[in-house]
């Protein structure tokens, strides 16, 4: 039996999503997304071994982390579009094909290069899967339902930042830093034949692809992402980063001129930011993931390299943080339905911030454990309240039809936001400190750790602006937010 599905102007979920295949989309959309987020991180613990193992330099530690985020980020839009057009469930199997034939590859690579190449096909793949995993959750749930959902998918996203580091650490350590993408094989092999039978197909509202919208914004993305990452070892000034910079704007702006006045059918319809909620909800991801991976690439290092712990030993002591979101998401996620969205995005950012400008002031040579459990367990709070409160107010803030144009420019944004928090950090490091010595390191982390703070509390000054609740009034023509 062939499944079709009915679309409707407004946000009901199709009558056909049974309750039985709504188990499955989840279950499938959390290990999607569990798998794309589990290799943003997982490689965090592994730098040092990477390092000592290919005599690795700091630009080099960065790409291994970058080249996936800034593919991610570059592709995400064009990903979405392709799920819409060509049926979400098709390139949900595809987008996962690819990710896990980039993940064999990483794990043959004999150094460096051929690793951030692998790494940039991941990104590819996981440009693809990961926001077609909100929109296969949007399309099987009904508005009232899809909060817990979304909880539950915050919360499998949560257990792959919560993993990543224990993972990488056990598996560094017990074995080498190659089976921390071995691994993503066999699961995706799993996948695969379920994915291909279980989900539900579907199609979004635009018959035909924007093919000039998808290269300027594929563009665009590139040359605004490519800046920061390169601007640490060229410099700000140099002429390459000022160029990737304007080129970026230009593409962006012409990006944006052309959706507006040129195409037939616009990946992006730019009346959705006018929607408070979901310009609010966007820039929020933008910081909160620029903060957290920023966090990120410094902590896993601090422990390792400022407090001399193994790659387990830090993996384990991190989960503190990290686990967070798999305990606090779901219930976050089921509260955001009945109290709205935005008291949780503020919540949590302002605890991401306190909890790691508590980290920041901690930070020094041979600083006890102890001194740092408080602070991580704060900011591992105040993610989880984020994570599913941004996925449900930009969902909910369109209409159906456009939930998978929604998740992408999420995810783009999610992603290029970790590309500055990195590249912020690495910046800010080797401005006041180095590897010389844990002193040196301290010295470079604190301040870094800083910024990725205030990342955190610029995102709460946007939160507060959101709308309470991120309802979508469907109307015969047109459409306007409510809340």
């Amino acid at each position: 039996m062939t499944d079709t599905t009915v679309r409707v102007p407004g946000r009901e979920a199709p009558p056909g999503a049974a309750p039985a295949r709504r188990g499955w989309t989840v279950a499938l959309a959390g290990l999607g997304a569990l798998l794309c987020s589990l290799d943003v991180v997982v490689v965090a613990t592994a730098l040092p071994a990477l390092r000592a193992d290919f005599g690795a330099s700091l630009s080099d530690l960065e790409w291994t982390i970058n080249a996936y985020n800034l593919v991610f980020a570059c592709l995400t839009l064009t990903g979405a579009a392709l799920g819409d057009r060509f049926g979400r469930r098709r390139m949900y199997v595809v987008g996962l094909a690819v990710f896990t034939l980039a993940s064999a590859g990483a794990a043959l690579s004999g150094g460096p290069g051929p690793l951030i190449a692998a790494r940039m096909v991941q990104g590819a793949g996981a440009a693809v899967l990961l926001p077609l995993t909100l929109t296969l959750i949007s399309e099987a749930f009904p508005a009232e339902k899809r909060g817990v959902a979304i909880g539950v998918w915050g919360g499998v996203t949560g257990l792959g930042v919560a993993a990543g580091p224990v993972l990488g650490g056990a598996v560094t350590e017990g074995l080498s830093w190659q089976w921390i993408f071995w691994l993503n094989v066999p699961t995706g092999l799993a996948m695969l034949p379920l994915a291909a039978t279980k989900l539900r197909e579907s199609h979004g509202p635009r018959p035909q692809l924007d093919v000039v919208g998808l290269l300027l914004a594929a563009a665009g993305l590139a040359g605004l992402a490519w800046a920061p990452v390169r601007a640490p070892e060229a410099g700000w000034g140099s002429a390459e980063v000022v160029g990737t910079l304007v080129a970026g704007v230009v593409c962006v702006t012409a990006f944006l001129w052309w959706e507006r006045s040129g195409a037939r059918y616009p990946m992006l319809p730019l009346r959705h930011f006018r929607n408070r909620g979901f310009t609010t909800a966007n820039a929020a991801a933008f910081l909160v993931f620029g903060s957290l991976l920023g966090a990120l690439f410094m902590i896993t290092q601090l422990f390792q390299v400022g407090l001399g712990y193994s790659p387990l030993q830090a993996g384990v002591r991190i989960l503190v943080w990290n686990a967070m979101p798999l305990l606090v998401a779901p219930v976050a996620g089921a509260l955001a339905d009945r109290y709205g969205t935005r008291l949780f995005m503020l919540t949590g950012l302002l605890l991401q911030a306190v909890g790691l400008g508590l980290l920041a002031w901690q930070v020094e040579p041979g600083v006890g454990y102890g001194h740092l459990v408080g602070p991580l367990i704060v900011a591992g709070v105040g993610i989880s309240l984020v994570f599913p409160s941004v996925a449900n107010a930009v969902t909910s803030s369109v209409p159906l039809g456009d939930a998978g144009v929604a998740a992408g420019v999420n995810n783009a944004l999610r992603e290029l936001g970790g590309v500055f928090g990195i590249a912020a950090a690495a910046i800010v490091f080797t401005t006041y400190g180095g590897y010389a010595s844990p002193r040196a390191f301290a010295d470079g982390c604190g301040p870094a750790l800083w910024v990725t703070a205030g990342a955190a509390a610029l995102g709460a000054v946007v939160a507060a602006f959101a709308p309470s609740r991120g309802v979508v009034e469907v109307r015969h023509r047109g459409w306007t937010s409510g809340g």
